[in-house]
């Protein structure tokens, strides 16, 4: 259904959606690209980061091109098989986002509580074995979702009161065997939802509890700027995607839920670029490195 019937508010949010999508690619294509040519970034935490990136670009993709070609071809009509695809790679790549930021969260809490052994234990093959472990789990999330979608049979011409189709809206498609579905649900959200956010806080705890202890104000302050980024992250992602669930679960409005589906779905994707590039000395660095290579 979109986010609006008025055809004179189509080409406006056409507009506005295109910009923000090149901003949310071509960001993230720019932290990869110096993660990747600098040889200063080349630790644990920017291989994180580039992997971050690439899930945002990935996730983004999968909904808002897919809208603005419903608008431009005035059909809001998408397949079975296109719907399923859809939610199928969106619940993956938003899930690897809550995984890697799991993972950044305690790649900072060895590098801050267990600085002399930070090259060991981060080693490559631990950071690569985090990454894998974090698709894989994204990956048994989304065909989770995609079995209980498939055993609702009145999945045919129905109106999903949003811009892409929502797993949730989907899941609630169904007349019968609503119970069934409801305690996966839970339990879903239990697994993906409690433990990772419990490592994120756990992670923190220590990490403050080691910045106490440092003597001098300064080495306090440098030692909590590395993960200044990353908590304006955190706190962005979470803090919407739970702002969207509150929001939807005390409203009972569809469309409230799909505007507020927007923060989360496009508007953080394009701010972590700006986060970490702002905040982070050595993205700012590597920028700079990379545009005087190109004039």
């Amino acid at each position: 259904m979109g986010l609006s019937e008025d055809p004179d508010l189509q080409p406006v949010l056409f507009g506005l959606f295109l910009c923000m999508y090149l901003v949310t690619v071509l960001g993230n294509l720019l932290i990869i690209l110096a993660v990747s040519s600098d040889s200063h970034l080349h630790s644990p935490m920017y291989f994180f980061l580039s992997n971050l990136s690439w899930s945002d670009i990935c996730s983004i993709s999968t909904t808002v091109p897919k809208m603005l070609m419903n608008i431009q071809t005035h059909s809001r009509a998408i397949s079975y098989v296109g719907c399923l695809t859809q939610m199928s790679t969106f619940t993956i790549f938003v899930c690897m986002d809550y995984m890697i930021l799991t993972v950044m969260a305690y790649d900072r809490f060895v590098a801050i509580c267990h600085p002399l052994h930070y090259l060991v234990m981060m080693n490559p093959r631990l950071c690569g074995f985090l990454i894998l472990v974090s698709f894989l789990f994204s990956r048994l999330d989304s065909q989770l979702v995609i079995l209980m979608i498939l055993k609702i049979t009145n999945f045919k011409s129905v109106e999903i009161s949003n811009f892409f189709c929502d797993p949730s809206q989907l899941l609630n498609l169904s007349c019968s065997d609503n119970f069934s579905n409801n305690i996966v649900q839970y339990i879903l959200g239990a697994f993906y939802g409690l433990f990772p956010i419990s490592g994120i806080f756990f992670s923190y705890y220590k990490i403050v509890s080691s910045i106490l202890r440092i003597p001098s104000s300064g080495g306090r302050y440098k030692a909590f700027s590395t993960c200044g980024s990353h908590l304006a992250v955190v706190g962005l992602f979470l803090g919407t995607g739970f702002g969207v669930y509150f929001e939807s679960a005390a409203s009972h409005s569809p469309r409230k839920g799909s505007v507020a589906s927007v923060v989360y779905t496009v508007v953080t994707p394009m701010l972590n670029p700006f986060i970490y590039s702002l905040r982070n000395r050595g993205i700012k660095g590597a920028l700079r490195r990379l545009h005087s290579m190109t004039v």
